[in-house]
């Protein structure tokens, strides 16, 4: 489909709900600091206090927002849910098309780093050859898509709708590429529509030894113990969100602070920024992944694909066999082997373990995740 016989979208968030949220922001109930003067009890009081002052005083949506605005988008009509999409066709013909995903706490804000180098090598000191169309959706819930009135939405209904979505946009043969979330729905993709995705390169795999592994090399007892520090320590989102997602929404639908605490919070912890997430990753950038939550009111539809995905546990582990490339990232949430991820991934061609970057790798180390994703897929063609 050519994309002018697609309406463009264009985010456009009122003044008024601006306004209101500034005055949220002001008017904050604040609670007492933790006893401790780290991040163990979570986010410290001075840190979000400081985050949420410069949200409501510096923080300059109208021009956040046409930096989304300057990448084409739509809203497209998919299983009867619109799905709000980045479309960039390359300007090199013949190049592979390919999806990118995002998870949460994410966004399509994640990807504008790398959209450039992605469809225009030759712009960014590339090959014209590793030229890529890109496509980037909103997550059904989240973002500018849609929000299910009805149970279903899960990993596997999203993969099928990526296919539809590349169908409708006029692709039959692609790449998809992703972390979080996105590298559940990727691998989805790739189980259920293995005729048309060309390749995989995920930032993020979740896999385990083999049963009835008793002796461990050293990497694998780092792998063990992040998993460990993960389940007793980091995961308290996940069990409120896969269980009860709705009551959780009411406070961070309701308080910008709440969202933003929330958020603030996965970006310390996951990402490579030494325990100071604002100072690397500079606070615009995640005020803009907690500004999307806040003005799409998404904090419940976006909470519910855990929901979903703790009905059908079988989407996290899916056996793929198209050929599949990973990216890991020291400071990402897990640090499997390679020979683990080979039980799930019977194709894989690329593993490469880099000696910096987190969770959220688009943002993080963009020019890193460009060359694994070039080389991946240069072969696939």
């Amino acid at each position: 489909m050519d994309d002018g016989a697609l309406p463009p979208f264009t985010v456009d968030v009122p003044p008024a709900e601006v306004e209101d949220l500034r005055r949220r922001l002001q008017a904050t109930r604040w609670p007492d600091a933790a006893p401790v003067g780290d991040w163990s009890q979570g986010v410290p009081l001075d840190q979000v206090r400081e985050l949420c002052r410069y949200w409501a005083d510096e923080y300059d949506w109208a021009a956040r927002q046409a930096l989304l605005n300057a990448v084409p988008q739509h809203v497209i009509e998919l299983q009867g849910l619109p799905i709000h999409v980045l479309h960039v066709p390359s300007p090199v013909a013949g190049a592979l098309p390919l999806v990118l995903t995002h998870g949460w706490p994410g966004s399509v804000f994640e990807f504008l780093d790398v959209i450039g180098p992605l469809t225009d090598p030759a712009a960014h000191g590339g090959d014209p050859a590793d030229a890529f169309s890109v496509v980037v959706p909103s997550l059904p819930g989240y973002g500018w898509s849609g929000k299910a009135t009805e149970p279903g939405w899960g990993i596997e209904r999203t993969a099928d709708a990526w296919a539809e979505l590349m169908s409708r946009l006029g692709y039959d043969r692609f790449g998809a590429q992703g972390g979080d979330l996105g590298s559940f729905v990727s691998g989805n993709l790739a189980a259920r529509h293995p005729g048309r995705v060309v390749g995989i390169h995920l930032n993020m795999v979740v896999t385990g030894p083999p049963p009835g592994r008793t002796e461990f090399s050293d990497r694998e007892q780092r792998a063990l113990a992040k998993e460990q520090h993960f389940r007793t320590i980091d995961s308290a989102y996940n069990m409120q969100q896969r269980t009860r997602p709705q009551t959780l929404a009411y406070g961070l639908t309701d308080s910008p602070a709440g969202q933003c605490a929330w958020i603030l919070e996965k970006f310390w912890s996951w990402s490579d920024c030494g325990g100071d997430p604002v100072g690397v990753l500079g606070a615009d950038r995640i005020l803009d992944q907690v500004a999307t939550y806040w003005f799409t009111g998404s904090a419940a539809s976006a909470a519910r694909m855990y929901w979903e995905m703790a009905q059908s546990p079988s989407a996290r582990l899916p056996q793929v066999d198209v050929p599949t490339g990973v990216s890991l990232f020291p400071h990402d949430i897990l640090q499997p082997t390679e020979e683990w991820a080979r039980a799930q991934y019977s194709d894989l061609r690329m593993w490469r373990e880099h000696d910096r970057g987190g969770h959220f790798a688009a943002m993080e180390q963009p020019r890193l995740l460009v060359d694994d994703v070039r080389e991946f897929f240069r072969p696939l063609r």
